[in-house]
Parts: structure tokens; C-alpha cells; sequence
């Protein structure tokens, strides 16, 4: 474990047991083997995304599961990659479709259990029980027998199941239509109440029922469902939802930069353990590959790189040009690599005078290792936070564009 100590920095943000790869990347920087240290340091930048998510959606054929499974990964229905809407249900098969983005997250798109010939038990061993995290059993209409028979057993096994009332926007239109004192919340409530009191009567112990348009995410209670998501998943899954999920609201973003913020620490850390090594040349080389890779980390959480930016713009019918012309970062629409980075921070007249005395002091006696690294720590934190929050505007931009 790596032991360097830093003047200027609140030891209480650097969690050392975060770092169990220190010790091979110091090693391998005092061994002058640039790199091995940048293979680790990729290594500890991609353990958030190994992470896997699987969520089993499953419900009754044409309860809207497809059209979900095509919302929640922001790709739009006519996509190759989209999970096919509108046609008849295979009775047997189960499939995966993972997040364009976070290939590690993956919606299985199940069987309906009313197209199979299991009953509930063995429907679950069926289509693989084990490998989902939770699950989310979708209808259009009420939930069903069948609906209430599978979320029993997935009780009785001790994983989360959630009710999603899909294609609430039907009920109100109908209901407008209908209705002299039409109010649009009195209508969702109502839906909400009957559907809950519906599965109660059923026996599902505190049945929780969720209202979405699969069409507009933004609306109804989606926000409701990823606040309990996160609220009940495991700590080490919940980033990982959370990057992947569309940025179908500010408040979604404002979550994602934050969860990016928290870990600005634990980069820095990194940095400035390399930089008390005294190798010539490594500890600026190490740095930029360090804040490259935490930098695209950025754009593919805020959906800011260009095959997430086509996607959003085929859901949305906004053109690409449209969403790439509210872009204001340097960062936003350019590739993001070691040599593009460090010209960005040797354009800033503190940062290479930080970086230029950084280097110099690692040589000296006694303590200039000790303030190298405290300037590596600083000059690292300093940049990931402004790139940080250039990519957060960039990200609220082309949300408002969008909707």
C-alpha cells in the first residue's frame, strides 16, 4: 500500500482501502514501466464499469415491455439494437439487451408467464431467477393473475419485484374525453389506488405501482421508480443504474455529477502517489492518461459522445445538429485522449506552472516529494472538477434542446 503523505490535503476524503492496486502501480513506476502503471490506473477506472445490473421486465404480450426495455436504454424502437414492438411474443425466450452504453447493464426482456406453460415456481427457474437483481412486472391495463401469482414467488425468494402501469397516457386521454371536470393528477391517483389496492386484495404485500408513458419518461412517475431503485439497490449497484439510466430529467444529471464529484478524491489520490515517484516525465504522462480516461467516463455518463447523441436525437426527432450546436465545451465534441488533454491544461497559465514545479520538486531532497504530490493531488482535482462541470452544462444543454 502506498504511504506517500500530502501537505494541504484532508486525509479524511482518501479512503486508502479504495486503493488496492497502489501497490502494483508504484512498483511499476519506480520500475520506470509507464506501462503497466497506465494498464492498473485503467484497471481502477474501469471497476465501475465491470459492475453488471441485470433487471428482469416481464408482464402480459403487448403490455408495452419492449417499448420500456427500448425507453430506460434511450434507444429508439426503428434502432437495430432495439428490442423488436408490435409483434407477437415467442413463448420460450428470453432476451438480453444490454445498455448501448454500459454493455454490463442488461434489460432481459422475459416471457409473459400467461405464454408459458410453467407455473409461477418454475417460471422463475425457467428464465434464469438467480441472475436478476430485481424485477419489473408491466401492465397496460390491471395486473393480472398471472402477474400477481409470479410477484409471490419473487417474494417468497427474497428478491424486489416492481409494478409498472404502463400507457397511462391512454387513460388520459380517454378520461378527458370523458370527463366534464377532467384533472389530469386526480386521474393518476386514482390509477395508482386501484392498482395497489387491487394487488393487496390479491395478497402482494406492499405492492408498489409505478405510472409511466414509455413515450416520455420525463413524465409521470419515473423519477419516483429510480429514486426507490436507488434507494433499495446495493451500494456498489447504484451508480451503475444510475449512469445508465437516460437523462430524462435536470435532476438526473445534477445525480449523475454529483456521484462523478465524490470520486475527484479518490483520481487525485492516484496522481499523487505517481508523482512522488521521481521518474522523469512519468508523473505529467500518467496524469493526462488518468484524466482522459475519467474525462470520457463523463461524456458516456451524460450521453455527450456521438452514437448517444444520435440515439437521443432518433427518440427525440431533434437533429443531431441541433443537439452538437449547444455544446460549449472544448471537450464536448472532440476526441478525448492523453495528448488533447494535457494541451487543454498546459493552456491554463497556473495549472502548467503547477505542473512545470510539480516536476521539478519531486528531485529534491526531503520534502519535495511530499509537495510534489500535493500539487499533483491539487492540479488533478482542480481539472476534473472544471471538466467535470463543463460537461455538466453541456449535458443540461442538450437536455433542454431535446425536450
Amino acid at each position: 500500500m502506498c504511504t506517500v503523505k500530502f501537505t494541504g490535503v484532508d486525509s479524511k476524503r482518501l479512503i486508502m482501502a479504495d486503493f488496492p492496486d497502489m501497490t502494483e502501480i508504484k512498483e511499476a513506476l519506480q520500475s520506470n514501466n509507464q506501462a503497466l502503471a497506465v494498464s492498473k490506473i485503467k484497471e481502477l477506472l474501469e471497476k465501475t464499469a465491470n459492475t453488471t445490473l441485470n433487471i428482469g421486465i416481464t408482464g402480459e404480450s403487448g403490455s408495452g415491455k419492449s417499448s420500456f426495455v427500448n425507453a430506460f436504454r434511450g434507444v429508439d424502437h426503428r434502432d437495430e439494437k432495439a428490442a423488436p414492438t408490435g409483434v407477437v411474443e415467442t413463448t420460450t425466450v428470453v432476451k438480453e439487451y444490454p445498455h448501448p452504453s454500459y454493455p454490463k447493464v442488461s434489460l432481459w426482456d422475459l416471457p409473459g408467464i400467461g405464454t408459458t406453460k410453467f407455473p409461477a415456481d418454475e417460471y422463475l427457474k425457467h428464465v434464469g431467477f438467480e441472475r436478476f437483481d430485481f424485477f419489473i412486472i408491466i401492465s397496460d391495463t390491471r395486473f393480472r393473475e398471472n402477474d400477481v401469482k409470479l410477484a409471490k414467488e419473487i417474494q417468497k425468494m427474497g428478491k424486489k419485484f416492481y409494478f409498472v402501469r404502463s400507457k397511462v397516457d391512454n387513460d388520459l386521454q380517454n378520461a378527458q374525453r370523458s370527463q366534464r371536470d377532467f384533472d389530469a393528477n386526480q386521474t393518476l391517483s386514482l390509477i395508482r389506488e386501484n392498482c395497489k389496492q387491487g394487488l393487496l386484495k390479491e395478497g402482494v404485500q406492499a405492492p408498489q405501482v409505478f405510472l409511466l408513458s414509455n413515450f416520455e419518461l420525463q413524465r409521470h412517475d419515473f423519477h419516483r421508480l429510480h429514486e426507490t431503485l436507488e434507494r433499495e439497490l446495493p451500494d456498489h449497484k447504484k451508480n451503475v443504474l444510475l449512469f445508465a439510466m437516460p437523462n430524462v430529467s435536470l435532476e438526473i444529471i445534477e445525480k449523475k455529477k454529483e456521484a462523478f464529484s465524490s470520486k475527484i478524491p479518490h483520481y487525485a489520490f492516484v496522481s499523487a502517489a505517481c508523482a512522488a515517484v521521481p521518474v522523469p516525465g512519468l508523473s505529467v504522462a500518467v496524469d493526462g492518461s488518468l484524466i482522459a480516461g475519467v474525462v470520457q467516463q463523463y461524456k458516456t455518463g451524460f450521453g455527450l459522445d456521438i452514437p448517444s447523441l444520435q440515439r437521443l436525437a432518433n427518440s427525440t426527432g431533434v437533429p443531431l445538429e441541433a443537439l452538437t450546436s449547444v455544446v460549449r465545451s472544448p471537450l464536448g465534441l472532440n476526441n478525448i485522449n492523453v495528448q488533447f488533454i494535457l494541451k487543454i491544461l498546459l493552456h491554463s497559465a497556473s495549472v502548467a506552472g503547477s505542473m512545470v514545479a510539480e516536476e521539478g520538486l519531486r528531485f529534491v531532497p526531503l520534502f519535495g516529494t511530499m509537495i510534489a504530490a500535493t500539487l499533483s493531488y491539487k492540479v488533478t482535482e482542480k481539472a476534473l472538477q472544471d471538466f467535470l462541470n463543463m460537461l455538466a452544462e453541456d449535458a443540461h444543454n442538450v437536455f433542454k434542446r431535446a425536450v
